[in-house]
């Protein structure tokens, strides 16, 4: 692969705990659970920089099948080369543990963590034995500070999300040729301090949280959005509508929950938002940078 095609590619676009969702029964999860091809892996994504070195970010609870998908599309990739956490929430790090002596049993592999994220895992068991027996080691990230893996550059951006235990990070991530802004989880749009509309312009590719189509969804499972809030699809779109029409920025909607209708391809919602011009993250889905 040469270095005017590094890829990212879609390793998993489902809300942390995928879909099917364990004890549920919706449609779409009676859909998955009859039909693997309707399955959604945690959101995850791999950038690849040629046929035998690539990076995971996020380590989700579907790593092993994740690993595979990638090995499987790249023979000669082996494992990465290093991971790269987002936040702290039960999508986006509990894959490490394949990591540890009972698992894969690594050695010294990079593990790109915000600060409070690198505390986290350095102090708290289990994670603490994956530092201690150096199956991983912690490598700092911080909010604006661009980090470098061989010609991809990679810049932590920090969103509001729920930061209970870490900063929530998203990620500008530029090739040799284009760049993409990953936003897997974000409260909303208002909160942050960046313009979402304004950096969707300078970028050509958006990938981001599209956890529920909408408010009333939210409530018709029960939930109370307060607790879980994340920007719902007509929103995301209603704020990006002229971005993609005028510029030609190209967003993927990703993090979906069980819920989401735009999971059945054969939905109004679906149909909604392929006829307004956005896409929906699908594993194995690859872009050039």
């Amino acid at each position: 692969m040469q270095a005017n095609n590094i890829k990212l590619r879609f390793l998993g676009s489902a809300q942390d705990a995928g879909v099917p969702q364990a004890n549920c029964y919706c449609a779409n999860c009676r859909r998955a659970h009859a039909d693997h091809t309707f399955r959604h892996y945690a959101a995850s994504l791999a950038i690849i920089t040629d046929d035998s070195t690539w990076h995971m970010i996020d380590a989700t609870p579907d790593f092993r099948e994740q690993l595979y998908s990638m090995q499987k599309a790249y023979p000669e990739a082996g494992i990465m080369n290093s991971i790269i956490l987002t936040h702290a929430h039960a999508g986006h790090y509990p894959g490490l543990l394949f990591l540890g002596k009972e698992g894969m049993s690594t050695s010294e592999l990079p593990v790109y963590a915000s600060e409070r994220m690198s505390q986290l895992l350095a102090k708290d068991a289990p994670w603490s034995q994956l530092v201690g027996l150096k199956n991983i080691v912690t490598k700092t990230i911080y909010a604006d500070k661009a980090q470098e893996l061989g010609d991809v550059r990679f810049t932590p951006i920090e969103v509001p999300h729920r930061n209970e235990y870490s900063e929530t990070f998203g990620f500008l991530i530029e090739g040799p040729s284009k760049k993409a802004l990953y936003i897997p989880d974000i409260d909303s749009w208002e909160e942050w301090n960046h313009d979402i509309e304004e950096i969707a312009k300078t970028v050509d590719f958006v990938i981001v949280d599209a956890t529920f189509y909408s408010k009333q969804e939210v409530a018709g499972v029960g939930r109370d959005i307060s607790q879980i809030p994340h920007p719902p699809i007509i929103e995301t779109m209603d704020r990006l509508q002229n971005v993609v029409d005028t510029v030609g920025t190209k967003v993927y909607l990703t993090h979906l929950n069980h819920s989401n209708p735009v999971l059945d391809p054969d939905s109004e919602e679906y149909q909604s938002v392929r006829t307004r011009g956005f896409f929906l993250a699908e594993e194995g889905l690859e872009l050039e940078l």
